[in-house]
């Protein structure tokens, strides 16, 4: 599996360690930056980065690092079609995947450590989405909801 890997600078020293467990579980990295710790860069970018590579297949899915994680996956769910959500337990980032086809995984790297990142990038990996009958008939609807335009 193919992880696009983007994070700012605050999400920068938990880098390492995500590469690692993506690593570990068999998967490749696409890195999008940030390749240097640079204190102005902002997580815009690197949510939006991340996004794109999923969305044009050059990744399965994304990890995105910013200080809270909020504002990574703030960013990158602007983009149709990517449903990012932060998570700080492993049910929730296998459950994401599972009942709700999350395909970018926010994580803060100022809220949680190393170990943890671990952990969660290893549930979010070997998740996959379940297709039962009801979350695809909400997963639907959610992808209606990003058609709404008012």
């Amino acid at each position: 599996m193919r992880i696009a890997l983007g994070n700012d600078h605050a999400g920068f020293p938990l880098k390492r360690a995500v590469v690692e467990a993506i690593e570990a579980s068999n998967g490749e990295v696409v890195d999008c930056g940030a390749y240097t710790l640079v204190p102005d860069d902002d997580y815009p970018d690197f949510a939006a980065a991340v996004a794109k590579a999923v969305l044009d297949g050059r990744a399965d899915r994304g990890v995105i690092v910013c200080g809270s994680g909020v504002g990574a996956s703030v960013a990158a769910n602007k983009f149709r079609g990517i449903r990012a959500a932060l998570c700080h337990d492993t049910f929730s980032a296998r459950q994401g995947v599972e009942d709700d086809s999350m395909n970018v995984l926010a994580l803060g790297a100022r809220v949680i450590g190393p170990s943890l990142a671990a952990e969660l990038v290893r549930a979010f990996m070997n998740a996959e989405f379940s297709g039962a009958e009801r979350h695809r008939r909400r997963l639907e609807k959610v992808k209606q909801l990003e058609l709404h335009r008012d």
